[in-house]
């Protein structure tokens, strides 16, 4: 796509995606649902293109539960009754925003700092919603040449844990640095909250599992980071991270996320 004359932060979604914009379909859990369900399906969603799942009451959307609510859980309450007694109403973010295909990017992403979630539906009518996430942006990114670098994304801190670190190590770092992503130290192998998420689905949803934040990152499969040397891009960069399951990527020391290209977005 060439750069029209309008700035693209500027423009509209539904001018910046066309068709593509109400492509993704709502995951939705019903607010009376233990949190054992929606943590199921967080399994198969976080970091897709629908990213969370839509608490709603009968038919109106009345919030959002993604990894955050899931790992905060966990660790106030490591065992099985936080997925078995709660409800999803009870964790559920109510910040839950709905948006028009005529809205700015610019102000989808002001929404999303506010709410400190990049994540909104689309009404569709007759109580039928689509997703857009971060990962969605991704698209316009990947089909937006402009003369952006990946140079020109504020350098940020890596966060790392160190090898023989646990679970629990694990979440608190996330919760500390608000990050879904954490590389281990002197690795290219990093964990998410999906890969927590697994973990815990696997260990049967911590039944009879009393020490699930001591249990070492060992010993399960971890992603591993992109690197990339070569100075890209922002349509190339984000085709890269566009195409991949888990998408982390390290440039001079620095980590670069999905959120990361929405910002660079914002600036274009």
């Amino acid at each position: 796509m060439e750069p029209s004359n309008s700035s693209i932060s500027d423009r509209s979604l539904g001018e910046l995606l066309g068709n593509s914009l109400t492509s993704t379909p709502c995951a939705n859990v019903r607010k009376d649902a233990r949190v054992k369900v929606v943590s199921g399906m967080l399994s198969q969603y976080l970091e897709s293109f629908t990213d969370s799942v839509v608490v709603r009451d009968m038919t109106t959307p009345i919030g959002v539960v993604g990894g955050r609510e899931i790992i905060q859980g966990v660790f106030k309450n490591p065992t099985s009754d936080f997925f078995e007694l709660n409800f999803v109403e009870d964790i559920a973010d109510k910040r839950l925003k709905v948006i028009s295909a005529d809205l700015s990017l610019k102000k989808l992403i002001s929404i999303w700092k506010e709410v400190k979630r990049a994540f909104a539906l689309i009404n569709l009518g007759n109580d039928d919603y689509s997703v857009i996430s971060a990962k969605k942006l991704m698209e316009i990114g990947a089909n937006y040449e402009s003369d952006f670098h990946i140079s020109e994304i504020p350098k940020k801190k890596i966060v790392t844990l160190n090898q023989g670190a646990t679970f629990g190590d694990a979440i608190k770092l996330m919760l500390e640095n608000k990050s879904r992503k954490i590389i281990l130290h002197e690795t290219n192998q990093f964990i998410n909250d999906r890969i927590i998420i697994e973990s815990i689905e696997k260990f049967n949803f911590l039944l009879n599992q009393r020490n699930f934040l001591d249990i070492p990152l060992g010993s399960v499969a971890l992603e591993e980071v992109l690197k990339i040397n070569e100075d890209l891009t922002l349509s190339e960069i984000s085709k890269i991270m566009y195409n991949r399951s888990h998408p982390l990527v390290i440039y001079e020391e620095s980590v670069i996320t999905p959120w990361d290209i929405c910002l660079a977005l914002e600036k274009i």
